[in-house]
């Protein structure tokens, strides 16, 4: 009996092949516009199946040398265009703004949260504007980008310097520990009103776990997740990762009920204490979104995002500075020369070129954001040539703007040159873009810019950053481990005291 013969005889199996054709149809629309080109899906897990879900950037990047800088690929029932290259992703981010500004949601981030009390990141419209203009204003008034601040990151590196000391040159095992802490103290001061010590058991929690949190959401299974929420129970790092969340939750209600026992309006403390007061102005006001849900959800955002960022790329850049020691021979002859001894200032940056274009450069080649936020249309539009509807989700692709070939003149070597004239001076490029562009540039960049150099010099100034004994700069890798933001793989470092 042959194949044919064999499907008529089943009317199971004609069933089945029916069914499968009409998931097909449904889930991808063949037949009608699809939009940007793309690798054709398989019936229900779309794309998944030739994406490298540990690493999905690299397998985005091939597609877009074959399918060009804007194309479509389906993760599974959902359908997502990814751009490529600098001038598509500054069209769409930066001069096509307003449509393609809005946030899509990550199942697993929001699983928790309340529509539209989704704080600064994952919410849209208008209580998104209002809650960010918020958070920008008085977050610059306890100092963001302002004296008061550097004050701040000046002495918590001298704490982190302080650690790095006790090791006495011995090999650290890891930094992120201590860096994270550093780092977050930062926005602790600015969002609770006060810093925390190393070995203060609730601070070691809450930033032990952030950090965990961001190692899964970037995980193959969360990933499936969020794209099969069905899936609920059976993923174990759904599970754990809602707990460890539910925890920082529980400890910034208790961060939050302290503060508001102690809350005096006419001079608050921090960001908590500025939305207290401006959540009792609003008492009784229709959906005002400054109420408890947005206040949490806005805090351990800041948390996170002024944490996690900051922190990997000064880890990355301190493994770069071992890898290649006489790259970092020229920061600290230029830190020695420029400055000596004395606490670095930001004013110090425009005299420190070289510096700052290692910093830089350990942005560019860190990548630490392969893809944005996911993004999502907020009206139909035609983008170049192609149509994309309204409620799209969007994927733009950092690494290919970071690694331009048409921007770059080595993008897959780490050369600090990139950012520096013949005659040795900085110059910025227009293809930096660590921090995302447009409507959802991240909201904290200029804290973070001010972090990592201060911190970044500071360092080099008291310490001489090597290999451990029996490695080799040569064995030292610059391999990301798998993440939602990509952090160096563990590693050790020797921190030689030079002060």
């Amino acid at each position: 009996m042959g194949f044919t013969d064999a499907l008529v005889s089943s009317p199971g199996m004609v069933l089945g092949a029916v069914l499968v054709l009409l998931l097909f149809y449904l889930f991808y629309g063949l037949g009608s516009d699809q939009g940007p080109p793309g690798p054709r899906p398989f019936p229900v897990v779309g794309n998944l199946l030739q994406l490298d879900l540990k690493q999905p950037y690299n397998t985005l990047m091939e597609y877009s040398k074959q399918y060009g800088s804007v194309f479509t690929v389906w993760l599974g029932p959902k359908k997502v265009v990814v751009l490529a290259g600098y001038k598509t992703v500054k069209e769409a981010l930066v001069d096509n703004a307003d449509v393609f500004g809005d946030r899509d949601k990550l199942h697993i981030m929001t699983e928790t949260m309340k529509k539209d009390k989704r704080g600064v990141i994952w919410s849209n419209h208008e209580p998104w504007r209002e809650v960010r203009r918020f958070a920008l204003t008085n977050l610059r008034d306890y100092g963001m980008g302002k004296r008061a601040c550097e004050d701040k990151i000046t002495e918590e590196a001298q704490y982190l310097c302080d650690v790095f000391k006790n090791f006495k040159g011995e090999a650290l095992k890891y930094t992120t520990q201590p860096m994270n802490q550093a780092v977050s103290n930062i926005i602790c001061s600015m969002v609770y009103g006060s810093r925390f010590e190393y070995d203060d058991p609730k601070f070691v929690t809450l930033v032990n776990n952030t950090n965990r949190i961001i190692q899964m959401v970037g995980s193959p299974s969360v990933q499936i997740y969020n794209l099969f929420p069905w899936l609920g129970r059976l993923v174990p790092k759904r599970n754990e990762l809602l707990k460890l969340k539910e925890t920082n939750e529980n400890q910034n209600r208790q961060f939050f009920k302290n503060l508001r026992e102690t809350l005096n309006p006419q001079m608050c403390r921090g960001f908590v204490d500025s939305f207290l007061v401006r959540q009792k102005k609003e008492e009784g006001v229709p959906d005002s979104p400054f109420d408890e849900d947005n206040l949490l959800q806005t805090v351990m955002q800041l948390f996170n995002a002024g944490t996690d960022t900051t922190a990997t790329t000064l880890r990355w850049g301190l493994l770069i500075m071992a890898k290649y020691p006489h790259l970092q021979d020229q920061v600290r002859e230029e830190i020695s020369r420029v400055i000596g001894s004395r606490q670095v200032l930001t004013e110090d940056r425009k005299d420190l070129p070289f510096t700052d274009a290692v910093i830089h450069e350990t942005q560019r080649i860190a990548n630490i954001t392969p893809i944005a936020l996911p993004h999502r249309t907020s009206q139909d539009i035609t983008f170049q040539g192609h149509f994309i509807k309204k409620g799209t989700t969007v994927f733009p692709l950092l690494t290919s703007v970071l690694y331009d070939e048409s921007q770059w003149e080595k993008p897959h070597s780490f050369h600090p040159a990139h950012f520096l004239d013949k005659d040795g001076k900085f110059v910025k490029r227009d293809a930096f873009m660590p921090f995302s562009a447009g409507r959802r540039i991240c909201l904290g960049e200029g804290l973070a810019r001010m972090e990592l150099f201060i911190f970044f010099v500071t360092l080099m100034q008291r310490f001489r950053f090597t290999a451990p004994p029996g490695v080799s700069e040569e064995e030292l890798e610059l391999v990301p481990r798998v993440g939602f933001t990509l952090s160096p793989t563990a590693h050790e470092l020797c921190a030689v005291p030079c002060l």
